[in-house]
């Protein structure tokens, strides 16, 4: 795989109108003016931001000019993806441009705004204020209320019978526009801004008549598709604490370890893939979300405080509850040979037959030394061996 064939495909989720006119048109060695633009609405940025940062560098390191646009303008509309209720507060232009410096601050942590090929920072406020009624005629007269009504949020809130304000139903368009006064050759944000980016794809070509690509990336999530981010609860901010950081990618359920490695490293693929392989075997995934969590903290801070942090995660979270924990033991003496996985639970009464114990290894419900069992005879237990059964239960090998 070259660096085009990784830029289209390594967490892309899809190009309009094809990938495979976009792969031409790079591969005829054309360089492209794209965009990402972000409202301000707040003043911390999470890791699911860094999944479009880290797509926007790719696109920088291959030369392509790359604009980071700061919605002061759309943010005044208020954008409604993803959103199932009207907003009940409208931000200023003046709080949008003091939050701005926040989030320029912290993307910086992955694309560069100096240096070789810098990202050029432009505020939409500057043309979307400056719009007179004609020319928001102009724009409106390219889209139906048809086509606008279609969205998935605004059909559940004319079901649900909540409002839909006509300030938040113009936001497409604004965000449209955008393509066209930057007179820009492709746009890429989140799965949840197509609907805005196709309409600006719409505005180049009446306006402009040119081609406009569209790249969605995916949306951070689980793999059961629960996001992860501020609406959610459990967002992770670019500029926590590498301390905290560390801890709350540790507290991400395991589902989330592939989607994180897939989005948020470098990790190469045939790797990524055996892990999930391990994983399916039964191999613990603590010590892959060890890895994970110590990945993205060194790349959002340095190698020296993610070794910091990992440390203080074991300290306070492993050997200290397994210090705490008053667990039976039993001597390995009592043993004629080395006991299997099942004979030591049955010894120590962790489980009441052997076909539970059988029953509970299969699940990855016993765990030797924090790693999931997935063979009865092996490995072997001796001596300071730690057995746990689902979360509560623990014994000790003597």
């Amino acid at each position: 795989m070259d660096a085009i064939d990784h830029l289209l495909t390594r967490g892309v989720d899809t190009i309009y109108p094809t990938r495979a006119e976009l792969e031409k048109v790079l591969r005829s060695g054309k360089k492209l003016i794209l965009y990402q633009g972000f409202d301000p609405t707040g003043t911390q940025l999470h890791i699911g931001h860094a999944v479009g940062f880290r797509k926007l560098r790719q696109w920088q390191d291959l030369g392509h000019h790359v604009i980071f646009l700061v919605g002061d303008g759309t943010g005044l509309a208020g954008d409604p993806s993803g959103k199932m209720k009207a907003r009940g507060k409208f931000m200023s232009r003046s709080e949008l441009r003091d939050n701005a410096t926040a989030y320029l601050m912290q993307a910086s942590k992955i694309v560069r705004f100096d240096g070789d090929n810098p990202v050029e920072i432009k505020y939409n406020g500057d043309w979307l204020t400056e719009l007179k009624l004609e020319d928001m005629l102009g724009i409106a007269q390219n889209f139906t209320v048809q086509q606008m009504i279609e969205r998935d949020m605004y059909q559940v809130r004319i079901k649900a019978g909540d409002p839909i304000n006509l300030r938040e139903f113009l936001y497409p368009l604004l965000q449209g526009y955008d393509s066209v006064a930057m007179k820009v050759d492709l746009e890429l944000g989140g799965s949840d801004q197509t609907f805005n980016m196709l309409a600006g794809r719409t505005l180049v070509k009446n306006m402009l008549g040119k081609e406009k690509f569209v790249m969605t990336v995916p949306l951070l999530a689980d793999s059961k598709g629960v996001k992860i981010g501020k609406t959610e609860g459990n967002v992770i901010g670019l500029t926590d604490a590498p301390t905290d950081f560390y801890g709350k990618i540790m507290s991400l359920g395991d589902d989330a370890i592939i989607p994180c490695f897939t989005l948020l490293t470098d990790t190469p693929d045939e790797e990524i893939t055996a892990i999930q392989e391990q994983m399916t075997r039964g191999e613990n995934p603590m010590k892959f979300k060890k890895q994970l969590a110590f990945e993205l903290t060194k790349q959002f801070n340095s190698e020296n405080e993610a070794t910091k942090a990992q440390n203080d995660f074991i300290q306070k979270f492993q050997i200290k509850n397994l210090a705490t924990v008053i667990m039976p033991t039993i001597p390995l003496k009592a043993f004629n040979s080395a006991p299997t996985i099942s004979e030591f639970l049955l010894a120590t009464k962790l489980v009441p037959s052997r076909s539970e114990a059988k029953r509970l290894i299969q699940q990855g419900a016993v765990k030797i030394d924090d790693t999931a069992v997935i063979d009865d005879n092996k490995p072997k237990v001796r001596i300071g061996t730690v057995i746990k059964v689902g979360k509560t239960k623990f014994a000790k090998i003597d």
